[in-house]
């Protein structure tokens, strides 16, 4: 945490700070330089000054005892009564940092009428629920789950927490970090464990656009804190006959709510769901024309499936962006992803990648969609789609 502070006893009002600051921040008052609100700290006064009369103050946290934590624990998002599924990808997440870590899977379920949701996390393999069970906590009272979620952290201490990065994670897990002053990575697509006596989180993400993936670590702080893209994690199986424990939170008060929920209203637009759809043929800019998207359509009703696009050709505005696959648009898992003139940016592997069967149509060999394609096809889109419709339509 950084201030910036002018010292009123060195200031001679020479005005060089108001001169440099880029932001129009700093302004005299009676000869004396004052900052207001729109300073972003940026250090230029403080280099401009020559009589060292502006000072920039860093808050230093000192590290913490890590030893002192221990587990994984999930936040179990839920809705209408139902787990959210992005909960099961986490925790098969989380069954697999156990197996490397040897220790205990814990979930924070907070919310009204939420018992049953305890007993089905735990037939997923979780070893302790922390809930609250009280009507006073709404699906979408995010400042009351907040305190609560901060509050649960400091007293159990697990080592490393996931959130989903769904809506109400997204909100939830940054205002929770900064308040127990620890990192997040957010969006990742992998989690593993470092291979060496830290055993630290390695939470892997793409960055820079999605040009790169970058893996991040938090050395000094716990819990390490991750929030994880929907469909990009296998779900968790049950396992049959698996016991845990209910730990009832109750001894923590519920925080009287900031925010107060209005109403509730259903999107009415008609929205692509290729986050559900079993067959999803894409294209790319290969396609060269928007007017060509009506060959992707064309293959996409002949195999009942949906229609996806890369950036690029959302960004060229073929098509609109609610058929985004990638790490900016949507994440997807389909039975058969069909790429079509897409060349295979790291962004756009990492939202379709864990598809069970990828087959790509590209005419460059050397394209990097076929790195990850199980089938591939280096030729003419524009005669291969057309045949696949063909002896798609001959065979039905």
């Amino acid at each position: 945490m950084e201030t910036i502070k002018v010292i009123l006893d060195k200031c001679v009002g020479c005005n060089m700070c108001v001169k440099v600051c880029p932001y129009d921040a700093v302004h005299m008052v009676d000869k004396k330089a004052v900052i207001d609100e729109k300073c972003t700290i940026c250090g230029a006064c403080v280099d401009a000054c020559k009589f060292d009369a502006i000072e920039i103050y860093r808050r230093v946290f000192k590290g913490q005892d890590i030893s002192e934590f221990a587990g994984i624990c999930v936040y179990a998002e839920h809705r209408n009564g139902h787990l959210a599924s992005v909960v099961l990808e986490i925790i098969g997440a989380a069954r697999a940092l156990k197996d490397r870590l040897n220790r205990p899977i814990s979930a924070i379920l907070l919310g009204d009428s939420v018992r049953p949701l305890a007993d089905e996390l735990i037939s997923y393999g979780v070893d302790e629920v922390w809930m609250i069970d009280d009507p006073q906590i709404g699906d979408f009272a995010e400042d009351v789950q907040t305190e609560l979620v901060t509050k649960i952290l400091m007293e159990k201490k697990p080592e490393i927490f996931l959130g989903g990065g769904t809506v109400m994670g997204r909100s939830l897990l940054p205002r929770v970090a900064a308040r127990i002053l620890t990192g997040l990575t957010a969006d990742c697509t992998e989690l593993s464990v470092q291979e060496d006596e830290t055993e630290l989180l390695k939470q892997t993400r793409p960055a820079f656009g999605g040009n790169i993936m970058a893996t991040i670590l938090c050395k000094n702080h716990r819990p390490q804190m991750a929030t994880v893209r929907h469909k990009v994690l296998p779900e968790a199986e049950k396992i049959e006959g698996y016991t845990g424990e209910i730990i009832e939170m109750n001894h923590l008060p519920i925080p009287k709510p900031t925010i107060e929920v209005l109403e509730f209203v259903e999107e009415q637009i008609e929205t692509v769901n290729l986050a559900e759809a079993d067959y999803i043929v894409s294209g790319g800019r290969g396609l060269q024309d928007p007017k060509n998207f009506a060959v992707i359509e064309s293959l996409a009703q002949t195999v009942g499936g949906a229609v996806g696009a890369s950036r690029a050709a959302v960004d060229a505005g073929w098509i609109p962006y609610s058929h985004q696959v990638g790490q900016t648009g949507k994440t997807v898992n389909p039975v058969i992803y069909l790429a079509c003139g897409i060349s295979g940016a790291i962004q756009h592997l990492a939202g379709m990648k864990s598809s069970d069967i990828i087959i790509a149509i590209n005419n460059d060999p050397d394209a990097p969609i076929f790195d990850v394609a199980h089938y591939g096809v280096v030729g003419d889109l524009f005669e291969v789609v057309p045949e696949i419709i063909k002896q798609s339509q001959n065979h039905s």
